[in-house]
């Protein structure tokens, strides 16, 4: 069973706030880093969570739609200061990307195109590379608690590298946990013992199915009501994001064209904190300062509510002996997942001698130093940009 950590105390808002704004100006490379840096953060120096218990809030997070590593941040901030500590964790996390993603938007629609940022990301995600490695190392020695979960997690992580849909394996990862930890029980109890699923997962949030972009008129409520429909249906990644995006603002409405939504993939690929930070941009691009507003709001309003439904009810997850399998199996699939993406991303960092030494010095820095891995990150950053003059 997980301890919860201590609840409110004083000056928690104000620590919460500094700490997620550094972190949304800081976590670049996607939810896996985000969540690293989460753990390096709450576990290892303020020990605001067990590992045990930031364990459980990501397989809760991968149960609900929405963005895992901004859904994390909400809980953490709900944990260590109540709904207070929910808004000012999931703002502040928002705020930094939402104001950079804000900038490039009206610098794009100014001047047709956006800095780029290609050194930036060279010293960067060798850096990650480190910094995710250490996190799935350290959370996969209270993951494993059997060969059944070390199967799952080995499957998972190879499968993902093959092609296979990331929410099919999460959710028949936590399934089959689920099923082999409760076989005999299964054949004592085969035609009475129905488990009520739904009862521990909170209502669904409810949504109601003067700007112009490419010739189209455009409503701010059909914005504001598109995003939030997306925001409280979607699973999956950011590209799973972008497959929405494409169906319903080009295809369905024709507000933006397929160049735009390239651009707007650009945008998030270098800028740090969430990648649904995406809908500022578009926001923007069809309905200007307004539009970029309402539409991050409506994007990640679904996942405050659901967090703070969810909440309570992840204790009785754990410790339901069905529904506990199930969040172990969820549990070491989003860690396959997350070691998949770092193999993917290493593809892609590890270019030259250079990137290859910054990753085995982040990583001797990060284990055997403590260095924080936010500045790590900022020194990645700076060896990217002396990089580039060579």
């Amino acid at each position: 069973m997980t301890q919860a950590p201590n609840q409110t105390q004083k000056g928690d808002l104000g620590e919460l706030a500094r700490l997620f704004l550094r972190l949304g100006l800081t976590a670049f490379g996607g939810p896996a880093a985000h969540i690293a840096m989460y753990r390096d953060e709450v576990v290892n120096r303020r020990k605001w969570i067990t590992d045990e218990h930031f364990l459980d809030l990501l397989g809760a997070t991968n149960l609900i739609p929405g963005p895992n590593s901004t859904e994390m941040a909400i809980h953490i901030g709900l944990l260590r200061a109540g709904w207070r500590g929910l808004l000012v964790a999931g703002i502040c996390f928002i705020l930094p990307a939402m104001l950079i993603v804000l900038a490039l938007a009206i610098i794009y629609d100014q001047y047709g195109t956006t800095p780029t940022a290609t050194w930036l990301l060279y010293g960067i995600k060798p850096v990650i590379i480190a910094v995710v490695l250490q996190a799935v190392w350290g959370l996969s020695r209270k993951a494993i608690k059997n060969r059944v979960l070390v199967v799952i997690g080995l499957a998972v992580f190879g499968l993902y590298l093959l092609g296979f849909n990331e929410l099919l394996l999460m959710f028949g990862g936590g399934l089959i946990a689920m099923l082999i930890a409760n076989a005999s029980r299964l054949r004592q109890a085969a035609a009475s013992s129905a488990i009520k699923l739904l009862s521990i997962f909170p209502p669904a949030p409810f949504w109601v199915q003067g700007y112009s972009a490419n010739g189209h008129e455009v409503s701010l409520l059909t914005l504001f009501l598109t995003f939030l429909k997306i925001g409280g249906t979607l699973y999956g990644s950011g590209y799973v994001l972008l497959a929405f995006v494409q169906n319903d603002f080009v295809e369905r409405l024709g507000w933006l064209t397929n160049e735009q939504l390239l651009d707007a993939v650009a945008i998030g690929q270098f800028t740090p904190g969430p990648v649904f930070t995406t809908a500022t941009f578009i926001g923007y691009l069809v309905a200007g300062i307004p539009g970029a507003v309402l539409a991050t709001v409506a994007i990640f309003l679904p996942s405050f509510v659901l967090v703070y439904l969810s909440s309570p009810f992840i204790p009785r997850l754990r410790n339901s002996k069905w529904l506990g399998s199930l969040l172990d199996g969820v549990n070491i699939a989003a860690l396959g997942l997350m070691a998949a993406v770092t193999v993917e991303l290493g593809r892609e960092a590890l270019v030259d001698w250079v990137t290859v030494a910054l990753a085995v010095a982040a990583a001797v820095l990060l284990i055997r130093f403590k260095v924080n891995s936010t500045w790590l990150i900022v020194g990645g950053a700076l060896v990217g940009f002396i990089s580039s003059f060579f």
